[in-house]
């Protein structure tokens, strides 16, 4: 599973996350890619809700 992939899975928009926080975008996109889907859903899950209200895939 990529990132985009997983980003669409929890319902937020990619492109709009990148485009308006670049930095926490790659960083995530590192640490997702150095650990299990499961295990960044439970690092970042307050962080995640967060997001998904500010950048909601439609």
């Amino acid at each position: 599973m990529t990132f985009e992939e997983y980003l669409i899975q929890k319902k937020i928009s990619a492109d709009q996350f990148q485009r308006a926080e670049p930095e926490r975008y790659n960083e995530w996109q590192r640490e997702f890619m150095e650990m299990h889907p499961q295990s960044f859903t439970i690092q970042k899950k307050f962080l995640l809700n967060d997001t998904r209200r500010k950048y909601l895939a439609r």
